[in-house]
C-alpha cells in the first residue's frame, strides 16, 4: 500500500510539474508578442516626437529668418544682433564678413544709422520662399529666402543662405550670408541705373574679413548655390554657371 501510494504521489507530482511547465509556456508565449507590441508601440512613439520636434524646429527658424527682416525695418540693431549667436557672422553683399554678435551690431548702427524708425525713412525688408532644413544632429539648420526690400534710399532684391544652431533649445544665426541680385533708386529704376555691388572700402565699419564670394549683380546675374538637393530626386543642384560674370570665384 505504501508503495502504490508513493507511486501515485509521484505521478501526481509529475503531472502537476508539466501542468505547471505547460502553464508558464504558454504563459512565456503570451508574453512575448506583448512585449514586441510594446516596443513596436514605444518606437512609433519615438518616430513621433522626432518628427514633431522637427516641425517645431522648421517652424522656429523660419521665425528667426523672418524676425531679422522685421528688425530691419524699424532699424531695431540691437534686437537684430541678438538673433545671431556670440561667434556668428555677417556678410550682406560684397560688403565683406563681419565676425560676432557685437560687430554685428556695429555693422548695422554704423552702415545704417543709429536704431528706431526715422522721419523720411521708410524701410520694408519682405522675405519669401523661405526653405528650411534641418540636419541630422538636430542643432544645425540651414534655410534659403528671397528678399525683395522697397525702402526711401531705394529698391533691392537679394537672396539668403543662412545657416542656423540650436544652444540650450533656442535657434539663433550662426552664419547669415545674403549676396544681391540688384539695388537702385526708385526715380529710374534697376533697368537704366543700378548699383553694381558694394565692396569692403565703400563705407565704414571695415569688415572683419574679405567677402567670400566675388560676384556681380544686375545686368549680370549671380546664382547663389542651393544648400538642399532636388527635393524630388535627391540630386545635388548643379554649380553656378559664370556666364555673364556670374562667378569669378569663390572659397
Amino acid at each position: 500500500m505504501q508503495e502504490f501510494t508513493g507511486k501515485f504521489v509521484g505521478h501526481l507530482l509529475h503531472g502537476l510539474l508539466a501542468l505547471a511547465t505547460g502553464v508558464l509556456l504558454a504563459s512565456v508565449a503570451h508574453a512575448a508578442p506583448a512585449a514586441a507590441d510594446l516596443q513596436a508601440i514605444e518606437k512609433q512613439l519615438n518616430g513621433l516626437g522626432d518628427r514633431i520636434t522637427r516641425l517645431q524646429d522648421l517652424t522656429d527658424v523660419e521665425i528667426v529668418q523672418n524676425a531679422y527682416g522685421y528688425y530691419v525695418d524699424k532699424g531695431q540693431w540691437r534686437s537684430l544682433s541678438e538673433l545671431f549667436a556670440e561667434d556668428a557672422t555677417l556678410e550682406i553683399g560684397g560688403k565683406g564678413v563681419f565676425t560676432g554678435r557685437p560687430r554685428v551690431f556695429q555693422y548695422m548702427a554704423e552702415a545704417f544709422g543709429l536704431g528706431g524708425p526715422k522721419t523720411g525713412s521708410l524701410i520694408d525688408h519682405q522675405q519669401f520662399q523661405c526653405l528650411p532644413t534641418i540636419h541630422d544632429d538636430g542643432v544645425t539648420a540651414e534655410a534659403r529666402c528671397i528678399a525683395f526690400v522697397m525702402s526711401s534710399g531705394g529698391w533691392g532684391h537679394n537672396y539668403y543662405e543662412d545657416d542656423f544652431v540650436k544652444k540650450d533649445g533656442v535657434w539663433q544665426f550662426e552664419k547669415l550670408h545674403g549676396p544681391f541680385n540688384m539695388y537702385s533708386g526708385y526715380k529710374q529704376g534697376w533697368f537704366d541705373q543700378v548699383i553694381v555691388n558694394t565692396f569692403p572700402e565703400k563705407f565704414l565699419p571695415f569688415p572683419d574679413l574679405p567677402p567670400t564670394i566675388i560676384y556681380l549683380t544686375y545686368p549680370s546675374y549671380y546664382i547663389e548655390p542651393f544648400h538642399y538637393p532636388n527635393p524630388v530626386t535627391g540630386k545635388p543642384m548643379p554649380a553656378p554657371s559664370p556666364r555673364a560674370g556670374g562667378e569669378a570665384f569663390g572659397r
